[in-house]
């Protein structure tokens, strides 16, 4: 790495820290960041990590899952793993996601997230709108997965786990192209909806799996 890319390396870590270091001066012992992978997606269950990160610890190329390559991502999962004070992974399943929508399926992994960690978070940092009940102390920042190392190491936790996840289920229903397009509504998704119907890990509470399912989905 040359001398400019590690000072912008630095730069970054430190701006990533902002957030944690305003929390600990002000008395916080434990900060969890809370993220999730798997919202959009016609597919597959939804992942949410959460993390509680030591003090200052060193992740290079630390940052928003989205912005990380693949080998960055796979390498750092395994860093945060190793070097977190704590961390969980929730994964809600599908029927869930239909139960209850989306949204409260989501909720539901970041209560439970929470309270699998062990020491107990004195606050956590969630990225997007404020989870509600939530069972510690919370703060959101929306974007926080480019704002908090805490947040980040979430989302590199939920994304890879999700993508794994992803893979098997490739295997386990050949056809749809779950390994390319991760359950996304690419073209190459709909059309193979299309043609075969959707699978048991659709979200048939979504509106292209319903058109699918009632023969409506026009491509």
């Amino acid at each position: 790495m040359s001398p400019q890319a590690r000072e912008n390396e630095e730069e970054r870590r430190l701006r990533l820290w902002t957030v944690e270091h305003e929390l600990f001066a002000a008395g916080a012992q434990h900060v969890a960041g809370v993220d999730e992978a798997g919202r959009g997606p016609l597919a597959g269950p939804v992942v949410v990590a959460a993390v509680i990160l030591p003090r200052d610890c060193r992740l290079e190329g630390l940052n928003d899952s989205k912005q990380v390559r693949l080998e960055t991502r796979e390498r750092l999962y395994a860093e945060i793993c190793a070097q977190a004070v704590a961390y969980a992974i929730e994964i809600v399943p599908v029927e869930i996601i239909d139960t209850v929508n989306i949204l409260q399926a989501t909720y539901r992994g970041m209560r439970a997230a929470l309270l699998a960690l062990s020491p107990a978070p004195d606050i956590a940092l969630i990225d997007g709108w404020a989870l509600p009940d939530a069972p510690v102390a919370q703060r959101n920042l929306i974007g926080g997965d480019a704002r908090s190392a805490s947040i980040a190491a979430a989302s590199i936790l939920a994304k890879v786990q999700r993508d794994n996840l992803m893979l098997r289920l490739a295997a386990r229903y050949p056809g749809y192209g779950f390994d390319k397009h991760k359950g996304y509504a690419t073209a190459e998704h709909l059309l193979a909806l299309r043609r075969l119907g959707p699978c048991p890990e659709h979200r048939r509470s979504f509106a292209p799996v319903q058109a699918c399912a009632q023969g409506e989905l026009g491509l």
